[in-house]
């Protein structure tokens, strides 16, 4: 624990104008980012008795290793600035909202030829019109499906679309009236446009032209005789009142406004928004954060207007936001949302009437929403903390280990050796510092030489990032071998969820993610006695003796220490095996991941992948060409130029490359014994 006044910053230095702050811990990680009207009042407050502080804010400054600070012109400008660096440092005691899902939007695709009407998700794209965000992708689905009877505008995919106008019939939409199906031209393109444009004039609130139209060229088609019309007019009509029934007028003269209510305590607040949109409610979102740091419901009402506001730009920001609490500095937060709008917003505090009544609808929401989190987590967080106080209390540990990282080896009878680390933070998968490495410092199979070598690489890289930037003073020189060339495997995803082997985490001098340089307090190994002491020696080595190791062998599940002769056995209903066990399945899941990518990877390469100047095009054609690498071998080089795209030299390159690589063994069939013949297809480049 640090003393604040060890890097308190002289009163002079300070300038007494506008500006953002970063507070940065002892591996200058950036912990917490500020702003200020006059950033020497403000820094002052920081650096006071210790007694006087708030606990949040005395646990920060005693965590913080030094301070620092950029002036600006303008607060709207800290705002941005702040803004910014909370999205890109990711400050451990800043208030961060989270969400607790990706709400769907109804989508229109406009900048489409022929637009389309469907549910998204994520990140919004240019030339999309957005109507929402709904509670839940069905409540889209039931007002679309009302509105098709009405607006027949396209809602199929592309794949689906394009075999249509390949076939010349349209799907079952087509034929029942619920799309003009543009793919076998019954609508021109402008048309369809017309029709989707109609459509996003319907969803944003003018709904009484279309009523009024249709209810005239009802009582038309009933003046002419013409019956069955008006009686299909007459269902489109009461379509398109069901449609808007589903979202009852809450603000009259089609207000467009965002409300914002806060339920809060101690340690958590809720936030909950009701989007209006022509007076009508078109959707609800909430969120949930703990208060890490010391702030009231003005400074959270601002932090929720960034999270809501600062990816957002045009009509995504209304004309009013109505909120329970006005900012610090309201007048700047108003200018900075007129900004992302590109015209003026109104922020204020609902004082009568019904904006009034439907803010304390939207309270009562969050107050909800805050008591039913409270009771999901309740049981979470107290089994989570059970269990890393058993893992302490069966290890000998001094306090719980908050970081715990675990590793595994994986092959296939001694080829294709890689390594897996998985990261668990207070007892929950950080998967963004998951890391997957390459054994290279020997040949064959042998588990304890790898991780012996798997733990010194990540440890040394560890020694080499707190010498480099001189956090520990200096690291004791290594005494075990030299690491193995090569380093860690490139950190790309391994598997089709994609994100788990993402950016090296921990900081640089400028808070950006670097390598390795955030210690465990307990390193877990997958296996027994032999992988413990392999582990532990190579800590020693690097004069590392300040981090716990310990082995779960899967066989009786035993917790194997180092130096013991006898395992720790924990109860088979120990939270603390638990949660053990998950950390050991989730590193050999990533590390078996890993190493069949790598093991798919070489079977599927081809004796053609050598050959200098052979793309993956005239490759394919090749194998398409003769069907099989074991025929194209077989060919002179006058019918290998047969094939398009094929000169002379590269036939020539061809067949002496095919000549000097030896045929590949005979696949088997594991089941029959029946060895696969290569021309059924053979290999594939």
């Amino acid at each position: 624990m640090a003393d604040p006044s060890s890097y308190r910053p002289a009163p002079g230095e300070i300038p007494d104008t506008p500006g953002v702050y970063k507070f940065r811990d002892e591996h200058r990680r950036v912990i917490y980012v500020g702003k200020a009207k006059n950033l020497r009042q403000r820094l002052a407050n920081y650096f006071q008795d210790l007694a006087g502080l708030h606990p949040r804010t005395r646990t920060m400054v005693t965590t913080a290793a030094s301070v620092e600070w950029t002036v600006v012109s303008t607060e709207v400008e800290a705002l941005q600035l702040e803004y910014s660096w909370i999205k890109e440092f990711d400050p451990r005691f800043n208030v961060k909202y989270r969400d607790d899902k990706s709400y769907p939007y109804l989508a229109v695709t406009l900048n489409e030829e022929f637009p389309r009407v469907q549910v998204m998700r994520g990140a919004k794209k240019k030339g999309v019109r957005y109507f929402g965000p709904y509670g839940h992708a069905w409540a889209i689905r039931e007002t679309v499906d009302l509105m098709l009877r009405v607006f027949p505008v396209r809602t199929c995919s592309a794949g689906v679309f394009k075999n249509a106008a390949r076939t010349g019939r349209p799907c079952l939409l087509g034929y029942i009236g619920k799309c003009s199906a543009p793919c076998v031209g019954r609508v021109t393109p402008g048309e369809h446009r017309e029709l989707a444009e109609d459509f996003c004039d319907f969803m944003a609130g003018r709904t009484g032209t279309y009523i009024r139209r249709l209810e005239k060229e009802m009582a038309q088609a009933a003046e002419e005789m013409e019956y069955e019309r008006a009686a299909r007019l007459r269902d489109d009509t009461e379509a398109l009142r069901r449609a808007m029934e589903k979202s009852a007028v809450v603000l009259a003269d089609a207000t467009d406004a965002d409300l914002i209510a806060l339920a809060e305590d101690e340690l958590e607040a809720a936030v909950q928004i009701f989007h209006v949109r022509g007076g009508r409610v078109r959707g609800q979102r909430g969120w949930v954060t703990d208060k890490v740091e010391a702030v009231g419901t003005a400074d959270l009402v601002e932090h929720a207007l960034q999270q809501l506001y600062g990816e957002e730009a045009g009509d995504a920001v209304p004309k009013e936001v109505l909120v329970p609490a006005l900012p610090e500095d309201p007048e700047a937060v108003a200018q900075w949302l007129a900004g992302r709008r590109g015209s003026q917003v109104s922020l204020r505090v609902p004082q009568r009437g019904d904006k009034k009544d439907l803010m304390a609808t939207v309270q009562r929401n969050a107050q909800q929403a805050l008591a039913l989190h409270k009771t999901r987590r309740a049981s979470d967080l107290t089994t989570r903390s059970r269990a890393l106080e058993e893992i302490a209390e069966a290890l000998g540990l001094g306090a719980a280990p908050l970081r715990v990282e675990c590793f595994d080896i994986s092959h296939l009878q001694g080829d294709d050796v890689v390594a897996s680390m998985v990261v668990f933070e207070d007892g929950l998968a950080r998967k963004s510092e998951y890391r997957r490495f390459q054994i290279k410092g020997f040949e064959g199979q042998d588990d304890v030489r790898s991780m012996h070598e798997v733990i010194g690489r990540r440890f040394r890289r560890y020694l080499q990032e707190t010498e480099r930037t001189g956090e520990w003073g200096e690291a004791p020189a290594p005494t075990g071998p030299a690491p193995a060339t090569g380093g860690t495997a490139p950190a790309g995803p391994p598997d089709a969820a994609g994100a788990e082997a993402a950016a090296e985490d921990a900081r640089d001098d400028d808070g950006r993610p670097k390598r390795f340089a955030y210690p465990p307090q307990l390193v877990v190994v997958d296996g027994g006695q032999p992988q413990v002491a392999a582990a532990k020696r190579a800590l020693d080595e690097l004069g590392i003796d300040d981090i716990a190791v310990c082995g779960l062998a899967k066989r009786l599940e035993e917790v194997w220490l180092p130096d013991e002769d006898d395992p720790v056995v924990l109860p088979r209903s120990s939270e603390g095996l638990y949660l053990l066990q998950r950390i050991r399945d989730e590193a050999h899941r990533f590390a078996i991941t890993y190493q069949r990518a790598k093991r798919a990877k070489r079977v599927r390469s081809s004796p053609l992948d050598d050959i200098a100047g052979l793309g993956e095009t005239r490759k394919q054609a090749l194998i398409k060409h003769f069907g099989s690498v074991k025929k194209l071998r077989q060919a002179t080089i006058a019918e290998i130029c047969e094939v398009p795209g094929i000169g002379r030299r590269t036939a020539e390159s061809v067949a002496v490359a095919l000549a000097g690589a030896a045929p590949a063994a005979p696949a088997v069939n594991t089941a029959t014994g029946e060895i696969i013949e290569e021309d059924d297809g053979g290999s594939t480049p």
